[in-house]
């Protein structure tokens, strides 16, 4: 069986109301999951023997500038097993601008969830350490968002002076 369709009837005969979506395109597949199972599913892919998703390469976001779902989490998960990346995506809970940190199934995914916040602004419920990497904390805006100018905020930073 093509791993791509084993993937997909574990998941639907473990999980089968947790994914909304599976999409294909270049050989690639994209999962797109409820927040709430997103752990549960996680492990799963991460457990299973027939599977072994056992590495996160990355977390990142999508800010689609939307008022209802406008933040997706995206995770891009690999398996040394097969030699296969599954790219996993969740929308972020609009009010809190929150979803669940997956650190306790993938510790790599700690540096990244925290990049993620600093440049999106998407708490990670439950992460060990959530601060800002790049910016400074008492930093107020979010560069990756939409609404972020290109050229930044004059004045919104102190720079080094010569």
């Amino acid at each position: 069986m093509e791993l791509k369709n084993e993937i997909i009837e574990k998941l639907s005969q473990a999980f089968p109301s947790a994914v909304i979506t599976y999409e294909e395109f270049r050989e690639e597949l994209t999962l797109r999951l409820e927040a709430a199972r997103l752990l549960a599913v996680l492990k799963f892919l991460k457990e299973d023997e027939g599977l072994k998703f056992e590495m996160c390469e990355d977390v990142t976001a999508i800010d689609e500038a939307r008022k209802k779902n406008r933040f997706t989490a995206v995770y891009h998960i690999y398996s040394f097993k097969h030699n296969f990346r599954l790219r996993v995506k969740s929308n972020v809970d609009d009010a809190s601008c929150s979803i669940d940190s997956v650190t306790t199934i993938y510790r790599s995914a700690e540096w990244y969830e925290r990049e993620t916040y600093d440049m999106f602004g998407i708490k990670f419920n439950n992460h060990p350490d959530l601060r800002r990497m790049y910016m400074p904390e008492e930093f107020e805006y979010y560069p990756l968002r939409k609404e972020f100018p290109v050229l930044g905020i004059p004045g919104s930073l102190s720079l080094p002076k010569k």
